[in-house]
């Protein structure tokens, strides 16, 4: 009975000492193995994937953006020991086929031509050095109108009006009657300042003699034009009864125009007298005229912040037309700014506050974006002249800015939101 006892309890130990040497093998084997995915004190990290336009998705194997249905790319580290040195932590790491999928584009900065051009917008008007307002000279009715509408041509010295007025009738009434005093003396000097005044009132010196050669006075005055020209405004009827100096009609000579354009204060100070401007308009399509800048306004409109400037556009055919509607384009050379940094509009963000560039940065088998907040110069048509903050020969992102900075925002970096 003994002896089956020891054997019972030396099979026991046998057995127990077998699964222990089998877990230890089993420990050591694992430990081998996680042994080789540490290398230098690093182990493999599993690759994420990520969308290049939307940096919010995350997944642990590659495939199709959930959102836009894009290739997802690997999500490149900052500081990736295959890089060969350590990177700023704020740089934005992608590879050449992260860089392919984003559609990024670089481009080396440098100096560049800065003529800027300057659209602006007006229209036509007629030259106020030859216009002219027609007045009434003597208070009354207008008893007869021979100009019906605004466009109407006239000739200096054509009558455009017969005007009724009681006062006409009494100033030519004393004179009659100082043609009749009786003492010679005293009658000369009165009909002399009966005279003078039917002048001042502008009566033609025709009707002051039909008064002195019949002695009989008339209440009509004939209003005549003081000039030659178009109708541009007219703002009485027959029948209307008008005050003594006021205005009757506008006459302008429309042999001679002004294009008439409104530049923003912001393109003021590259908009010079002697200039040339281009314009069109949508009433001659086709045509390109040119006109040299001979004005310009001293003073802005506080509501539109705008100034005008003048160009006088010979019209002797009379293709000009006041009011129509014109687009020009002045373009001006900047000489002071030719020495600097011109970018595409394309690479600026700007903030409202600030405006910022991403700077390429080159390392082993992969790329680097770093933020640079700049600062700008006048705008050109598609680009900008840059003050400050870019040196000439340093590489920016002309296409694809808004992707890198909402992975930079993304990854907790410095960001265009949150620098």
């Amino acid at each position: 009975m003994k002896e089956f006892i020891h054997k019972h309890i030396a099979l026991s130990l046998g057995i127990v000492l077998f699964l222990g040497l089998l877990i230890g093998g089993l420990i050591l084997h694992e430990g081998n193995k996680s042994a080789t995915t540490v290398e230098d004190g690093h182990t493999h990290e599993k690759t994420l994937y990520t969308c290049s336009m939307h940096p919010q998705i995350r997944e642990d194997h590659p495939g199709k953006c959930p959102i836009c249905g894009m290739d997802l790319i690997p999500i490149v580290k900052s500081g990736h020991p295959e890089s060969g040195h350590h990177m700023d932590p704020n740089a934005v790491m992608m590879s050449d086929e992260a860089m392919a999928l984003a559609n990024i584009e670089t481009q080396v900065v440098g100096s560049g031509s800065t003529n800027k051009e300057i659209r602006l917008f007006g229209k036509i008007q007629p030259d106020q050095r030859l216009q002219q307002t027609q007045a009434a000279y003597v208070e009354g009715r207008i008893e007869q109108l021979f100009i019906n509408a605004v466009g109407d041509r006239v000739s200096k010295g054509q009558t455009l009006a017969v005007i009724y007025s009681p006062s006409l009738y009494t100033a030519e009434q004393e004179l009659v009657a100082a043609l009749q005093y009786p003492e010679a003396n005293q009658r000369k000097a009165l009909v002399q300042a009966a005279i003078e005044k039917l002048q001042l009132l502008n009566i033609a010196q025709s009707q002051i003699q039909q008064i002195l050669k019949t002695k009989k006075a008339s209440p009509y005055m004939p209003l005549k034009a003081n000039t030659s020209g178009t109708v541009v405004e007219k703002t009485i009827s027959q029948g209307d009864y008008v005050k003594q100096g006021q205005s009757l009609l506008k006459i302008a000579n429309l042999g001679s125009v002004w294009a008439m354009f409104q530049a923003y204060e912001g393109d003021l100070p590259f908009i010079h007298q002697g200039e040339k401007i281009r314009f069109t308009s949508e009433a001659m399509p086709g045509k390109v005229f040119t006109g040299t800048v001979s004005f310009i306004d001293p003073i802005l409109d506080a509501k539109s912040r705008t100034a005008g400037v003048r160009v006088v556009m010979s019209n002797a055919g009379g293709q000009f037309k006041p009011e129509m509607i014109i687009t020009g384009i002045a373009v001006a050379n900047m000489k002071n700014y030719n020495h600097d940094i011109v970018v595409p509009k394309s690479a600026v963000l700007w903030t409202g506050k600030r405006s910022v560039v991403y700077v390429k940065e080159d390392m082993k088998g992969h790329f680097g974006f770093m933020l640079r907040q700049v600062t700008l110069g006048p705008s050109l048509p598609d680009s900008y002249v840059i003050l400050d903050g870019l040196a000439e020969g340093e590489k920016i992102v002309t296409n694809g800015a808004f992707a890198i900075d909402a992975s930079a925002q993304l990854d907790g970096k410095k960001s265009m939101m949150n620098q």
